[in-house]
């Protein structure tokens, strides 16, 4: 039963789909008997996509409502599932890996003996399952950069979607939570860089589900705001979902370990699939010659020029800015990418064009 169950998970998990979806490796099963008991094993194997009350969850399981419900509950507290308070009662839903369990695992901080093993695991699998998968192409952005509006030149069109504030500015409801990447990483013993942890943000209904179940930290705006100038910083990238009207979240990557960037960074041209819209400028009367700008730039795409003015391979250029708030003389500044395509509206516009594109 138990072997059967965990069997019946693969191909589940497979379907769901992602990044590091369900494949048939020891690595997977290994993970799977840790994240989840036989008895949320085989309730997940029962979960929708779509939210879903408990009374339809039961039906497929022969259990009760209440003893499903009490099941729920112990996975939702665990960030195995979905879950959503409405005026109907609590609808849940089954997740993938990537975007879902692994980040969820971690969004409260801790760093007990089980964080560590997960950790290790998720680590492990996600090593062997690119190992027998190779780099998997990205034939369209699932995820854009938001840029550092303030380094972004006066005379340039700025869209709403193109600014951090507008997303801080529209939602009562943010949560901030610890990093998935860089809270992985620390607990498997690695080096940080010296990156700050807590501050990727959700916004709205998943806002607060992650707040009362996750260890997420509920912040006002103001508090908001001041993590954001952290991350500028630091050097960060904000990075959200490739859609201009329908965000609930907001990551702050670095290039050490932010699982996004790795990924894109494997692509032959990673600026065409992570990128702002926007690309650096430069002042050759201004500029020191520092080079503060190259040893910031996370996708390393600037090179010093023969005039003693960086230079930029814009096909690796992300556009996040992150070379303007590092320099010491305000020599850089953002400037619209000639005919950058607008990022598809909503969740439902971008599945389109992901589909259409492979």
């Amino acid at each position: 039963m138990t072997q059967r169950v965990y069997q019946e998970m693969l191909e589940v998990m497979k379907s769901r789909r992602g990044p590091y979806a369900g494949l048939d490796i020891p690595e997977f099963f290994t993970l799977v008997e840790e994240l989840f008991d036989p008895e949320e094993a085989e309730i997940n194997n029962v979960l929708p996509r779509k939210p879903a009350p408990v009374e339809e969850i039961a039906v497929k399981t022969g259990r009760s409502p209440e003893a499903v419900a009490a099941i729920l509950e112990r996975m939702a507290a665990k960030g195995l599932c979905g879950a959503s308070r409405t005026s109907c009662g609590m609808l849940y839903r089954g997740l993938p890996f990537m975007p879902g369990i692994f980040e969820f695992m971690f969004i409260g901080g801790r760093e007990t003996e089980r964080e560590k093993t997960l950790a290790r695991l998720i680590h492990a699998y996600k090593k062997a399952y690119a190992e027998a998968r190779g780099i998997e192409k990205i034939t369209y952005p699932v995820t854009r950069v938001i840029p550092v509006a303030r380094t972004i030149k006066a005379d340039n069109t700025v869209h709403t979607y193109d600014q951090v504030m507008t997303y801080i500015d529209k939602y009562d409801s943010i949560s901030v939570g610890a990093c998935y990447c860089r809270q992985a990483a620390r607990l498997r013993g690695e080096e940080l860089h010296g990156m700050p942890v807590g501050v990727c943000m959700w916004f709205g209904e998943i806002a607060e589900n992650l707040t009362e179940r996750l260890g997420g930290r509920r912040v006002n705006k103001e508090e908001a705001r001041e993590i954001v100038d952290r991350c500028e910083e630091a050097g960060l990238i904000h990075m959200s979902r490739n859609t201009t009207d329908e965000i609930d979240f907001m990551c702050n990557c670095d290039r050490w370990h932010c699982e996004v960037v790795g990924q894109v960074l494997k692509q032959p041209r990673p600026g065409l699939v992570f990128n702002s819209g926007f690309e650096p400028s430069f002042d050759a009367g201004r500029c020191m010659t520092c080079e503060t700008c190259i040893a910031r730039c996370p996708p390393q795409a600037l090179t010093m020029g023969e005039a003693g003015v960086p230079v930029v391979t814009v096909d690796r250029c992300f556009g996040c800015g992150v070379c303007v708030t590092g320099c010491p003389e305000d020599t850089i500044v953002m400037v619209n990418k000639p005919e950058f395509p607008v990022p598809p509206k909503t969740v439902k516009e971008l599945a389109e064009a992901l589909k259409s594109s492979s």
